[in-house]
């Protein structure tokens, strides 16, 4: 990774931030800010890095018996100038373990669920308090981004199956470029228009599917 590092990781990547589970030196090597390594420093260098990641994730043990309430609230209140970069922090270390655990001899639904768990009955200070935990993926398929914005494009509304849908709006959402709340003003703009072209594209579907089941 080069000095153009992207603009989700731009809080993550800052020199001035203070060591984690990471050393200023391990996020220059990981970010390819330093490259005068050789290969055998390269192999030594991630030989800590996953060593120093695996006690970290014994040290939670340890965190979760030991360390005060008040502490904990602490670290789960940064600034208001840090809360995106630590809400993106949080939401990638939980894709972290997601990704990490496929394999492992524990499935990560039942970690969760076992995890989830000892923090309900921490809350409720009880042993006894017993919660469902419902974790459950379904993959939607991969989709032409560029068939479906032809659609789009071409007015083309009820060609769209809900899953392109789903997955169309969700990759909008990570984009750069996307903005919630410009949407939320055009949308605003033109909402009559859109109702109707909503109507009209739901009505032509089931014309659609009306002369594939006649």
């Amino acid at each position: 990774m080069s000095e153009d590092v992207p603009k989700a990781l731009e809080s993550a990547a800052d020199s001035d931030r203070a060591r984690g589970i990471l050393t200023p030196s391990d996020r220059d090597f990981l970010l390819g800010r330093k490259t005068d390594y050789t290969e055998h420093s390269k192999k030594q260098k991630r030989n800590r890095i996953r060593r120093r990641v695996r006690n970290a994730m014994i040290d939670f043990s340890i965190l979760f018996e030991c360390l005060e309430s008040r502490d904990r609230e602490t670290i789960f209140d940064p600034d208001d100038e840090d809360r995106e970069a630590y809400t993106q922090g949080i939401v990638d270390m939980l894709a972290f373990l997601h990704l990490g655990s496929k394999g492992y001899h524990v499935p990560f639904e039942r970690m969760l669920a076992e995890g989830v768990g000892k923090a309900e009955q921490r809350m409720a200070d009880s042993e006894y308090r017993m919660v469902n935990v419902d974790f459950s993926v379904e993959p939607v398929g991969r989709i032409d981004v560029d068939e479906v914005i032809a659609k789009i494009e071409n007015d083309e509304f009820e060609k769209l199956t809900d899953e392109e849908l789903r997955a169309f709006v969700r990759l909008l959402s990570m984009s750069e470029e996307f903005s919630p709340e410009e949407t939320r003003e055009s949308i605003k703009e033109h909402v009559g228009e859109l109702v109707r072209e909503v109507n009209e594209s739901e009505a032509a579907r089931e014309r659609a599917v009306d002369e594939l089941t006649q």
